[in-house]
């Protein structure tokens, strides 16, 4: 027993739980709803260091880790840990930020955005559409059980991208992350555009009922029926939303272990 015990506490165990732990962080740093929601920080704690106890096992038994020898070649190793991590969990976040984006835009055009509240994925104020679309967006991602394919994408990036892999910013890697990032924008217009565009009609018509009649105050009838019509064309078009966002919630978790290369 004493002997399995010093094997167990080895300087390559110590350091492999380490590098499992940094990575796990660097992913719960970004990943949808662990990092959005105000959990405090000693629960994400024990959270990464039960999830790195699960894993680590494994791991042993098959990466064939070597040691750092300095205290540089560790701490870059621990950097790149960490990267992988955080880059996890920057793709599989990507849908929830285009909800952000698709919310503040249509919030803008309905005349919501100083309607603002407490929004409980970030603890900050945003306006009343914004925080629709993320706790539609999250809801859907729990329903899918979403949060399973997300660990086992962590995992996979264990096989492809072994603990202390020579990894470093490909040209491939950074085209990943960019086209990552431009898609954020991309998915909330595209979220957005049907409602937007009503809404620019709406502006049209109400432009045409102020020339037809100028003594009708039309500021004090635009905002209601803009409100109205956003609302009612909200829920009309929910069901196709959330089949949409359904989808790009498992296209961008399946596409994780593409962005790093494997």
């Amino acid at each position: 027993m004493p002997t399995d015990l010093i094997a167990l506490l080895s300087p390559r165990n110590l350091i492999l739980f380490i590098i499992v732990l940094t990575r796990l962080s660097g992913m719960i740093t970004r990943a949808p709803l662990i990092s959005a929601y105000p959990i405090p920080v000693q629960i994400k704690a024990w959270f990464m260091a039960s999830f790195a106890l699960i894993l680590f096992p494994i791991l042993s038994s098959q990466s064939g880790f070597q040691v750092p020898t300095s205290m540089p070649e560790l701490i870059l190793i621990l950097l790149r840990e960490f990267m992988i991590g955080y880059i996890t969990g920057f793709v599989a976040n990507v849908v929830f930020v285009a909800m952000e984006v698709a919310g503040d835009l249509i919030s803008m055009q309905i005349g919501l955005t100083a309607a603002q509240a407490m929004n409980p994925m970030t603890g900050d104020q945003s306006p009343v559409f914004t925080q629709a679309y993320t706790v539609f967006a999250s809801m859907i991602f729990i329903s899918l059980n979403a949060y399973q394919w997300l660990f086992s994408a962590v995992y996979k990036t264990f096989e492809i991208l072994p603990p202390g892999y020579k990894f470093f910013v490909s040209g491939n890697l950074a085209h990943n992350v960019i086209f990552y990032s431009c898609e954020m924008f991309s998915i909330g217009f595209s979220i957005a555009i049907p409602l937007f565009a009503v809404m620019i009609i709406a502006d049209f018509l109400l432009g045409f009922t102020a020339k037809m009649m100028p003594k009708m105050n039309i500021f004090m009838v635009a905002l209601p029926v803009k409100i109205y019509l956003g609302f009612v064309l909200f829920l009309i078009l929910l069901p196709q939303m959330g089949a949409k966002i359904a989808i790009l919630i498992e296209t961008h978790l399946s596409s994780i272990i593409a962005v790093l290369g494997g």
